[in-house]
């Protein structure tokens, strides 16, 4: 099952939850108790074949994650 991440609007916790797809949308109880939750978007850190990283907040022009061994940079296969 898909991990989704969720904030509640009345206490403003910031919370995940297991649900299958089809309940994705569906407001899920925070940790407290409330049931007026709002799926969020997460943001991630992702590193292409190229060695360069990205991320929704990473600065312009930081250098890519070191991965070890040389080669391609994408991964630790050497």
């Amino acid at each position: 099952m898909p991990l989704y991440e969720y904030r509640c609007r009345t206490c403003d916790t910031v919370f995940e939850a297991r649900r299958p797809m089809a309940e994705s949308s569906l407001p899920a109880p925070c940790p407290n108790g409330h049931e007026d939750s709002r799926r969020v978007l997460s943001a991630f850190a992702s590193v292409n074949a190229g060695g360069s990283s990205s991320s929704s907040s990473s600065a312009a022009g930081a250098p890519a994650p070191s991965m070890g061994g040389g080669g391609c940079g994408s991964c630790a296969c050497h």
